[in-house]
């Protein structure tokens, strides 16, 4: 009976998609089943073709598709689609602060961006030029940069952790013609140096109100931008040095929004709470987006607490709640509260969430739905586990791959490069069988072009050719993921000198010099390594120190002056001199396999230990203390 209904359903597909005539359609199911593997395709049809056809067809190709292409006809861009939110929603509340219990409705909002926008125009700023953006999270932060928008001024939205030399370069590269920056943040002026003329930073945000206060809140008009010209730029730290500036298009930014939104079956009566970084795509535009597009109340929080995440969530009524992978691992690891049940969350969205703590997530906190998702800023092959699958970060069809031009394709483990078939063209992977996720380019399209980076090298680096076939071009994701029978795909590693330590991306080379300036030039080698228990890898440094030199102390207060939190090395190993290839490449593969155990590495062993502010050396109790979960890192 199940399998008479599998072939009456695909008769009907078929004919649905294809518009074949019923005798044209019975030879192509035979050929279809043969080609496919017999029975156990059909098993997989019946289990799959109502996640495959309802979400990505009738959302995503007939929903998400079609309205890209009206708005590219109409010349739509991110503010003026805001436009239409302040026009419907108005005085509902848009953004709410919870440092300060700051509300905004859509039309304050609109009217303190006008404000940004008419201010920079009687400075002298023009459509095209760049301003960098550099200050913690508030309903500013919003206001500013799509005030920005609404003139064609692009923002450089910078991570309020760097310093020194990746700050610089940041600005740098972005070719911006001032900042703005937070009032908390005010020694910006101490990092930077003669590359960037410190002279050319505003005043913090207290002055900025100041000025604002006497602009126009009203707009005229706005100039006529294609949906597919540069909105802003997110860093992202890439394998080669320093961050990157990823460029986000307007349809982009529409994109990455409406995904999660029709996907996940949001509605603008949801509230959101958003405790992720602005300058971050997560933050800004998977949260932050549902708000300026489909007029959803999105709730800002400053910085990620543990200890008031349930309390926030109960205060301002929220329905959703925003993740990375670690925060659900700290808010597992807090006393258990009354509270935690009863809050109205009935969704959490992010991406990281570890397999192994999933349905405790889930069950301990009373939410239903885990919106898993994979994504980058970048990205052409985004992927969302709409169907709660536990583990997976979302899905490709096995009964339609065409729909959804994705890949998962073999690599070489050690070196990471894609391995080809004698006709030159990638290799798909297996069901089980580990691979590198890519997505066919298609530049005309706005669902499956790559828009890069500033940077044209970096851009290069990510495109890889005669992927799918012969001659064509494809996004390398730079991640390695698992696809089971069914489509279902889960994330299994990061590629390249690249780790995830902390919610952040952290690039060893960038790392790696920063401390060998700080330590006199030494060889020092970056990588991450495992920790049980822990989400994404903690940083280890090893460091070529025969006469065992270094003065630990100091290293430690000028690295917390020189690098972000996340990026501080957890390990430290002194060793006599590390090894290089030929052409003085640091090999890493060993290093990593060793670890951090002291029962098998020779050599010194350090543990950052974040309650003294210091580095302690590490020794076999030590190290089973962490094991065992006992010393948290």
């Amino acid at each position: 009976m199940m399998r008479l209904a599998c072939c009456t359903a695909m008769l009907f597909v078929l004919r649905l998609l294809v518009g074949l005539p019923w005798y044209q359609v019975l030879p192509a199911i035979l050929i279809f089943y043969l080609g496919s593997g017999g029975w156990s395709f059909l098993q997989i049809f019946a289990k799959t073709i109502g996640r495959d056809l309802l979400l990505p067809i009738l959302l995503f190709c007939l929903n998400l598709q079609v309205q890209i292409y009206i708005w590219l006809c109409v010349k739509n861009t991110i503010p003026k689609i805001f436009a239409e939110s302040v026009h419907r929603y108005g005085d509902k509340t848009a953004l709410i602060f919870e440092g300060t219990g700051e509300s905004w409705t859509f039309r304050q909002l609109d009217e303190y961006s006008n404000k940004v926008a008419n201010l920079l125009l009687e400075r002298g700023f023009k459509e095209g030029d760049v301003v960098a953006l550099f200050m913690e999270n508030r309903c500013q932060y919003v206001g500013l940069w799509l005030g920005m928008a609404k003139i064609g001024i692009e923002a450089a939205l910078i991570n309020f952790n760097l310093r020194l030399e990746a700050l610089v370069h940041c600005v740098t590269i972005s070719n911006a013609k001032a900042v703005f920056f937070g009032s908390e943040l005010t020694d910006v002026q101490m990092f930077c140096s003669g590359e960037w003329d410190p002279k050319q930073v505003p005043q913090g945000t207290e002055c900025l109100e100041a000025l604002l206060a006497d602009a126009p809140s009203h707009l005229p008009s706005q100039p006529q931008r294609c949906f597919t010209d540069r909105l802003f730029y997110i860093y992202t730290s890439g394998t080669t040095g320093m961050p990157k500036a990823a460029i986000v298009v307007h349809s982009r930014y529409y994109r990455m929004a409406a995904l999660v939104y029709y996907g996940f079956r949001m509605t603008s009566d949801d509230v959101l709470y958003d405790c992720l970084p602005l300058y971050h795509s997560a933050g800004n535009i998977v949260g932050v987006g549902q708000c300026l597009i489909h007029g959803m109340t999105v709730v800002i929080r400053k910085k990620f607490s543990a200890s008031r995440f349930w309390d926030d969530c109960i205060k301002y009524n929220c329905t959703i709640v925003q993740y990375i992978g670690e925060i659900c691992r700290y808010l597992l690891n807090q006393p258990v509260q009354k509270k935690e049940q009863q809050h109205r969350i009935r969704m959490a969205l992010g991406n990281g969430l570890r397999q192994s703590i999933w349905e405790e997530f889930m069950n301990r906190f009373s939410i239903p739905q885990i919106a898993e998702f994979y994504g980058a800023t970048e990205c052409n092959c985004s992927l969302g586990n709409f169907d709660n699958k536990v583990g997976a970060c979302g899905f490709n069809s096995q009964i339609l791959p065409f729909i959804y031009p994705i890949r998962l394709v073999r690599v070489d483990e050690e070196t990471m490069e894609l391995i080809r078939g004698p006709d030159g063209v990638c290799i798909p992977c297996k069901p089980g069988e580990p691979g590198q996720l890519v997505g066919r380019i298609i530049q005309n399209d706005p669902l499956r072009r790559f828009d890069g980076y500033v940077n044209q090298s970096a851009t290069d680096k990510k495109i890889a050719h005669s992927v799918f076939k012969k001659g064509d071009s494809a996004y390398l994701s730079g991640d390695v993921l698992i696809m089971d029978k069914y489509g279902h795909m889960y994330f299994k590693d990061r590629t390249g000198d690249t780790y995830r330590w902390k919610g952040e991306n952290v690039s060893t080379t960038e790392v790696e010099g920063t401390l060998s300036k700080l330590l006199h030039m030494k060889d020092v080698v970056v990588y991450g390594v495992e920790v049980p228990g822990a989400e994404g890898k903690a940083g280890m440094a090893a460091i070529a120190d025969p006469s065992h030199s270094t003065d630990l102390e100091k290293f430690v207060k000028d690295m917390e002056k020189a690098l972000p939190p996340y990026a501080r090395p957890v390990f430290l190993r002194i060793l006599p001199e590390v090894n290089k290839t030929g052409t003085f490449k640091f090999q890493k593969t060993e290093l990593r396999r060793d670890g951090f155990d002291p029962s098998t590495v020779s050599d010194r062993l350090y543990f950052l230990d974040s309650s003294r502010g210091r580095y302690v050396q590490l020794d076999e109790e030590l190290y089973r203390s962490m094991l065992s979960g006992k010393h948290k890192l």
